[in-house]
């Protein structure tokens, strides 16, 4: 019969081995497993969904970030993204959580409703939602066709172009719906400045 010490030793050693073969499993083999599924299958996903200007990262497609001087004024020469609650940064990623009828969500929106319409010439009713409210994660990186027409005429007119050209390279980063039917259709901001100065500069 073995004693109550021996058995004890035992079992540690057992939930050793255990700890030990799930580690290497599940915290070794199975990521280099998927990593290198992403990487045949999808590898520009897999990577982040970088966006490059020749051999520099621009950023990603999948995170937004605001277009804006040092000083945080917008730069008028390119398309603006949605308002962002933590300020684009992806480490505090969320949103206000300023409800619905919060006055202090309201007055905010009235403020941007208001800077957005001045700043792109057009009246506070053509101002859509999007421009004015931050998303859940404070990181959505697109803006519907309705905030990037009002923009249109801001940015040729800072970069001494035709409207239509610029117009012609918001059709051409604008998303339309899933299937023809699922969703809404969205604008990459970020492609789209990039295309910007790649074709006026």
């Amino acid at each position: 019969m073995s004693s109550p010490v021996s058995l004890t030793g035992r079992q540690l050693w057992a939930g050793l081995r255990a700890m030990l073969v799930a580690t290497v499993t599940l915290g070794l083999l199975y990521p280099l497993l998927v990593t290198g599924i992403g990487q045949v299958i999808a590898p520009d996903r897999a990577d982040g969904s970088l966006v490059h200007a020749g051999r520099t990262v621009l950023g990603s497609s999948l995170i937004g970030q605001g277009f804006v001087y040092a000083a945080g004024n917008p730069l008028p020469q390119y398309f603006q993204s949605r308002p962002s609650a933590s300020d684009y940064d992806g480490a505090a990623s969320g949103g206000s959580n300023l409800g619905p009828n919060s006055p202090a969500l309201a007055d905010l929106i009235a403020q941007r409703r208001a800077e957005i319409a001045a700043f792109n010439g057009v009246p506070a009713a053509d101002v859509p939602a999007d421009a004015v409210t931050a998303s859940a994660s404070g990181l959505d990186p697109d803006i519907s066709p309705a905030y990037a027409a009002i923009q249109v005429d801001r940015v040729a007119r800072e970069r001494g172009v035709p409207a239509d050209r610029v117009g012609r390279l918001v059709d051409e980063a604008t998303v339309g719906r899933d299937l023809g039917f699922i969703g809404a259709p969205y604008v990459k901001v970020l492609e789209l400045n990039v295309a910007l100065d790649q074709e006026l500069p």
